[in-house]
């Protein structure tokens, strides 16, 4: 009996052994799914740290305005067919609308996180040509005009550095927070509009100054009939965002500019409207001030390789076994298994503080030192700790090349496995499977 056992187990032993480094491949992926789990974790902190600080400087900027809102009666005819007077607004948005705008980022920390914030002037002018009430079929003698108001919406008012005045046809206008609200503008700046400078029909030009402060964006809303924004700024790594482009872009070392031309074609709402609730910021645009290499995206995408890592190693661990006749034991398969996934959390620890590109070095050529001595000490070979090595260094240095090309990232990716195939099927073609 022992001698048919003995000699099934030596006729299957390759398979057996094949199945037991398959099943301890599929082991090793649970500590990895630790580790995407922990640069989740950190990633998330992040984001945490960057909510705190914006949430004591001021947040995301969107600058919408001014528009203009006129109240107006409308007789409305109840059940009973009375005719009951009810107050309505109606919206008109500037013929011309220019805005300049110089941002002075600053990196802010919290802990070991690192934050985008900046200041900007903006220097807004532009002019309202005519309120056509007639297009909107509302009668003169309905009009409201001492209710008249101006509206100017800033997304977080935390951040204004001083009183916000508009000067308009030679008045200043005071925006205040608060003072006016409506279904369009709940929250927005606003003031009372000169009723002489609407009853005289003639084309109202304003200008205005505003100091404020942001985080990681500024996005500017198209309320113009033409709108043209410019920005400007010493951050050398910007990121364009929004529903429009910018027409003409200009970044370098020093920073960039960037300026826009929108017209009122280009987006879906009108000019003037009545009755009706237009959700302006959807079409949005402007700049993020972001931090170009985000660590932990790349640390996740590395990750992702783990598996290749793993299961390359362990074929060539298995191949020396078959071919050279040695003996690998599934204890030694596992601490070589554990020390490619220790790999990742040095290199996410020491991203956290320097550059992503020399801790990825720093941890690779730790983890091929360390395995290369181990294999060498297990073998007793030189060559065999040598060729361990050589095959890390290869394998690292690949996966370092479809992170850094992420375009390309899937074709590279593709023609690497079926090189690595090939080599495997050269080298085992001469392998005998079965005893």
């Amino acid at each position: 009996m022992e001698n048919i056992i003995s000699s099934f187990w030596n006729r299957n032993k390759i398979i057996f052994k094949s199945f037991l480094i398959g099943f301890l491949i599929l082991l090793l992926l649970i500590p990895t799914v630790f580790i995407q789990n922990l640069v989740s974790e950190r990633q998330s902190r992040q984001k945490d740290a960057v909510e705190e600080v914006s949430s004591k400087w001021a947040g995301r900027q969107t600058i919408n305005g001014p528009v203009i809102a006129v109240p107006y009666i409308e007789t409305i005819t109840d059940n009973q067919g009375k005719g009951i007077p009810v107050k309505k607004l109606a919206y008109f948005l500037s013929d011309k609308l220019s805005i300049h705008s110089t941002v002075v980022p600053e990196k802010r920390y919290r802990g070991i996180y690192k934050v985008v914030v900046y200041m900007t002037e903006l220097q807004i002018t532009g002019s309202f040509d005519s309120l056509r009430f007639a297009d909107l079929n509302i009668d003169a003698d309905k009009i409201l005009w001492n209710e008249a108001a101006l509206f100017f919406d800033i997304s977080d008012v935390r951040g204004l550095k001083e009183e916000v005045k508009l000067q308009m046809n030679q008045n200043e206008i005071n925006l205040v927070p608060g003072k006016f609200s409506n279904e369009q503008f709940k929250n927005s700046l606003s003031a009372l509009i000169p009723s002489t400078l609407l009853n005289n029909h003639a084309a109202m030009n304003f200008s205005m100054s505003v100091k404020l402060k942001g985080s990681e964006n500024l996005l500017f809303v198209p309320t113009g009939k033409q709108t043209n924004v410019t920005v400007q700024s010493s951050w050398s790594t910007p990121s364009f965002t929004g529903n429009y482009l910018p027409d003409v872009r200009n970044i370098n070392d020093s920073g960039f500019t960037a300026s826009w031309n929108v017209l009122y074609l280009n987006r879906n709402y009108p000019q003037q409207w009545k009755d009706k609730v237009y959700d302006l910021k959807d079409f949005s645009f402007g700049v993020n001030l972001i931090i170009p290499v985000d660590s932990y995206q790349q640390t996740m995408r590395s990750v992702k390789y783990a598996i290749l890592c793993i299961l390359l190693t362990f074929t060539a661990f298995f191949l020396i076994e078959l071919i050279y006749s040695k003996t690998i034991h599934s204890l030694q398969y596992i601490l070589v298994g554990v020390a490619l996934c220790i790999f990742y959390t040095l290199l996410l620890s020491f991203s956290e503080y320097i550059s992503f590109n020399l801790s990825y070095l720093i941890a690779a050529v730790a983890t091929i030192l360390l395995i290369s001595w181990y294999v060498k000490s297990i073998l007793q070979s030189s060559k065999m700790a040598t060729f361990i090595g050589a095959l890390l260094t290869a394998m690292y240095g690949f996966i370092f090349t479809l992170i850094q090309l992420e375009d390309y990232a899937l074709l590279i990716g593709s023609i690497g496995l079926f090189v690595t195939l090939a080599f495997v099927m050269y080298f085992s073609r001469k392998i005998k499977w079965v005893s």
